[in-house]
Parts: C-alpha cells; sequence; structure tokens
C-alpha cells in the first residue's frame, strides 16, 4: 500500500484557505504556514499508505486462550468531517485462538487506522475487524474513548465531553459475562 502526499498541491491550498479568510500568506508568521501544513499532513495522514493486515502478519503459537489486553493506547486522529482533530485511548482485547502477535503491533494497528480521515465508529471497527481478519482469534473487543475538537472548540462548544464507542466480534458478542472481564481489565486491574 503506498500514499504519495501533494505536498505541493497542499501547500497550494493553504495559501489559497489564508487568503480566503483574509490573511497574508506572505506575513512573517505565515510565509512557511503552508509548508509545515504539508509536512504535517504527511505525518497524521500516513495510516493512508499503511496496511494493518501487514502489521499483524507476524504472529506466535501459544497453547492458551487467556484473553489478551492492551488498554490506554493513545491515538491521536482528524475528524473526516471539519479536518480537527480527536484524541484518546483505545482500548484492545482478544482472546487468542493458537496464535497471538506482539503487543506493539496491536498499539500500531490502532495508530495506522487513526492516521486516515476518520470517524470514530468506523476507527473503531477497522480496528476490531483487521485484529478478527488476520489472527482468527476466537474474539475481539475494542473500546475507544475520545475527545472531538470539533464538538469542543466549535459548534457545541462542550469541552472534556468524551464519546466512547466498542466494537465486539466472535465470542465478545452476547457475551455479557466476557464483556465484563474485558471492562473489569481496563478500568479497575491493578498488578
Amino acid at each position: 500500500m503506498s500514499n504519495k502526499v501533494d505536498k505541493d498541491k497542499i501547500k497550494k491550498a493553504v495559501t489559497e484557505i489564508l487568503e480566503a479568510i483574509g490573511e497574508d500568506p506572505s506575513r512573517e508568521g505565515l510565509v512557511e504556514t503552508p509548508d509545515r501544513i504539508s509536512r504535517m499532513y504527511e505525518e497524521i495522514f500516513s495510516g493512508l499508505g499503511e496496511d494493518a493486515h501487514e502489521v499483524l502478519s507476524k504472529r506466535f503459537t501459544v497453547d492458551n486462550s487467556e484473553m489478551v489486553v492492551e488498554r490506554d493506547i493513545t491515538f491521536y486522529s482528524m475528524c473526516e468531517h471539519h479536518l480537527l482533530p480527536f484524541f484518546g485511548k483505545a482500548h484492545v482485547a482478544y482472546v487468542p485462538n493458537g496464535e497471538v502477535v506482539g503487543l506493539s503491533k496491536l498499539a500500531r494497528t490502532v495508530e495506522i487506522y487513526a492516521r486516515r480521515p476518520q470517524i470514530q465508529e468506523r476507527l473503531t471497527a477497522q480496528i476490531a475487524d483487521a485484529i478478527m481478519d488476520e489472527l482468527k482469534p476466537k474474539g475481539v473487543m475494542v473500546m475507544m474513548e475520545a475527545e472531538h475538537m470539533c464538538m469542543t472548540m466549535r459548534g457545541v462548544k462542550k469541552p472534556g465531553s468524551t464519546t466512547v464507542t466498542v466494537a465486539t466480534r466472535g465470542d465478545f458478542i452476547d457475551n455479557e459475562k466476557l464483556q465484563g472481564t474485558f471492562y473489569g481489565r481496563v478500568r479497575n486491574f491493578r498488578l
């Protein structure tokens, strides 16, 4: 998968936006802004050129099928409706079916899908589906908690509000006990 960002096109568009809002793109503080934005967009949308299935393809054989939970994975994404950030924590669990991946691969999967123009609902589902498709576990559950700048700095202006989305696959669907174990580990788990 490849995503070649057209930096010149971004620079031109940013210059036009600055002009459209009544700013002078040649003003000292703005001269380098189009270039900065083009480099930033290359970074924050880099997930468009990456494949989570490739990241999840290196697996290890295991004998047990105890739930694996990785919680508090920090993520940053961009709302596709306003191109404003939303950010928060992802919590990912799966019940292995003979294979596991390195824990960094779960965090990397979250990052790949977060680094695209997104909505939180789809982001949550994409992470769950990629793990389910690639690992073929008995079940997957993903919960994401995020603050959306499109709700806090504009529009309804409700800073501190959090949106929570959940995706369940396999054994987690309609299994309140398994879901409860997940929520317990995410909220109250102490070593």
